[in-house]
């Protein structure tokens, strides 16, 4: 898989789509207003407000340029596959040795977000469970040390 591509569920593409709408309509319009205001505050050289809002121009114009290169490099991820093999836009329920099961959706980069269950396909974990079927066995390497998993069901939304 090419680190160019943006791997991309359809509602993370919508949320992309959204993001870069509003900074380039609503955000730039208020960082302007900013600017203006801050420059009509006098001298520019000793202006923090002025400095601030420049940085805050140089963020969102940065944004709007990530944003551009993900976007024209989406890859929808295909939502209704097989779910014999794990692959990107399936849910995996895994098992950890001694422990209880876990359920991951398997994301691109772009959209991971461990904490609501979302892990990218460029992860430790994420990159070992593509291609693994039910019952196989994934070791990864963490830094407490391996940690061995095993496949317990491939499911698609």
């Amino acid at each position: 898989m090419s680190t160019d591509r943006t791997f991309l569920t359809r509602e993370g593409l919508k949320k992309l789509e959204e993001e870069l709408e509003f900074l380039r309509t609503t955000r730039r319009a208020q960082v302007a207003e900013r600017l203006h205001n801050a420059q009509e505050d006098g001298e520019l050289i000793e202006n923090a407000e002025y400095e601030d809002a420049k940085n805050e121009q140089a963020f969102v114009e940065g944004r709007i340029l990530t944003l551009e290169t993900m976007l024209s490099n989406a890859v929808i991820i295909d939502e209704h596959g097989s779910n014999d093999v794990v692959n990107l836009g399936c849910r995996v329920t895994v098992k950890e040795s001694g422990n209880g099961s876990e359920e991951y959706l398997l994301v691109g980069a772009a959209e991971a977000d461990p904490k609501k269950g979302r892990i990218s396909n460029e992860s430790p974990l994420g990159r070992a469970l593509l291609g693994r079927r039910v019952g196989d066995e994934v070791k990864v390497q963490a830094p407490a040390g391996a940690l061995s998993f095993r496949v317990v069901k491939i499911t698609r939304d």
